[in-house]
């Protein structure tokens, strides 16, 4: 039995990259996560849907604890990213976000030149000796982030310069130059045209093969484009997760379908 565990393994088992057990998010009062338990692969691409305000994004930014920003937020329960757990105490946040990188809904270039928003992360986290090692990591991430063909020649330029879907292409370039092993994207595509759109998804199911990319959409049919695998949160709970095809045709829960048909959102 054991030696068709390892066979099997050796076949492609995807890997669980964070694990989640009975997590809870309060802003003062108000519960806005309950006790979601969750499992998420790696080298796979999940996406979380569900109406606005359900939760989504609250229990994404727990990933990389962005809730300890805000004041009034608490988190209970337990997350685990290789089994570590990422809120203990002697976990440093700032550490824990160049593993765990995030992609926001509008495109948010530092007010810098090209070169220097992807140089950021790696300088003030040591990944370059120097000069030389510097720009191999800017050139790699900007290939990583598909746009390097299009600003090569002048990576002095500001990142600012750039249009929207370019800039959201360097904020993912960005993301990856500190070398992490999850990208959070809260509505990427949300700011642009759909050509730009088609580009990030494209880049996004790439990513897959090096990262464990987690995507929060308002869009189905994002969703069904680009994940394996699908939550469906709704009033604060995880409602359903599994292979995205199924949640798509066969969900097991009322609600999930009542979603996906369009009756509730």
């Amino acid at each position: 039995m054991n030696d068709m565990r390892v066979i099997e393994r050796d076949v492609d088992v995807t890997e669980t990259k964070i694990s989640a057990r009975g997590v809870q998010v309060y802003y003062a009062d108000n519960h806005a996560i309950k006790d979601v338990n969750v499992d998420i692969e790696d080298k796979t691409v999940t996406a979380f849907i569900g109406p606005s305000g359900c939760g989504k994004s609250t229990f994404l930014r727990c990933l990389n604890r962005m809730n300890d920003t805000i004041d009034i937020c608490r988190v209970e329960g337990e997350i685990r990213l290789d089994g570590e757990d990422i809120y203990d105490p002697a976990v440093d946040p700032v550490q824990l976000r160049a593993k765990v990188g995030m992609v926001f809904q509008k495109p948010n270039p530092f007010p810098k030149s090209i070169y220097d928003n992807i140089a950021y992360g790696p300088r003030i986290h040591g990944l370059a000796r120097n000069r030389a090692e510097l720009d191999e990591i800017v050139e790699r991430s900007l290939r990583r982030g598909a746009i390097w063909d299009e600003v090569k020649d002048r990576l002095d330029a500001p990142g600012t310069s750039l249009s929207g879907g370019q800039q959201q292409r360097l904020c993912i370039a960005r993301a990856v130059a500190t070398e992490p092993e999850v990208l959070l994207m809260d509505e990427p595509c949300s700011a642009l045209d759909p050509i730009a759109t088609s580009q990030v998804e494209e880049l996004i199911d790439e990513l897959r093969a090096n990262y464990s990319v987690v995507i929060v959409t308002h869009s189905m049919q994002q969703a069904a484009r680009v994940s394996q695998k699908t939550a469906f949160f709704h009033l604060g709970n995880l409602v359903e997760y599994g292979e995205t095809g199924k949640i798509f045709t066969k969900p097991e829960d009322s609600r999930t379908e009542s979603y996906i048909t369009g009756r509730i959102g």
